[in-house]
Order: structure tokens, then C-alpha cells, then sequence
């Protein structure tokens, strides 16, 4: 499981920086590696957004155990 969740990381940061792109400058580097509106684009969009997804329960995992707090706590010591 921990191999997926790296994966899917890995996919949504490639996703934000593909996004980034497209907001900063206009290039859509999925587009221009595999082509526009390709089959090959298209999957490669549907795997980031379903690693998006996916990373929403890891996510609520550390909301649960209130990791977030335990963060912040370890950075003041």
C-alpha cells in the first residue's frame, strides 16, 4: 500500500505542476509530451485525477490522528 501511496503522490505533484504551467504560462506540458487530446493525454489525466482522489484518504487519515497539531508541535521543540 505505501508503494501506491507514493505513486499517486507523485502523480498529483506532476498534476500541480502541469497546472501550474497552464496558469503561469499557458503550456500544458502533458499536451505537449503526448499530444493534445490523445488517448495517451487523457490517461495520463485520469490518473492524476484519480490519485488526487485517492490521496484525499491519507489526508483524512492525518486529520484523524491529528497529525497536523503533532507537526506543528514537533517544530517548536
Amino acid at each position: 500500500m505505501k508503494s501506491l501511496n507514493l505513486i499517486t503522490l507523485i502523480l498529483t505533484i506532476i498534476g500541480g505542476i502541469n497546472w501550474g504551467l497552464v496558469g503561469l504560462a499557458d503550456f500544458d506540458l502533458v499536451a505537449a509530451i503526448f499530444g493534445p487530446d490523445t488517448g495517451a493525454s487523457r490517461t495520463i489525466y485520469a490518473l492524476v485525477g484519480l490519485s488526487a482522489l485517492y490521496q484525499i484518504a491519507p489526508l483524512l487519515r492525518a486529520f484523524q490522528i491529528d497529525e497536523p497539531r503533532a507537526e506543528a508541535a514537533a517544530r517548536r521543540v
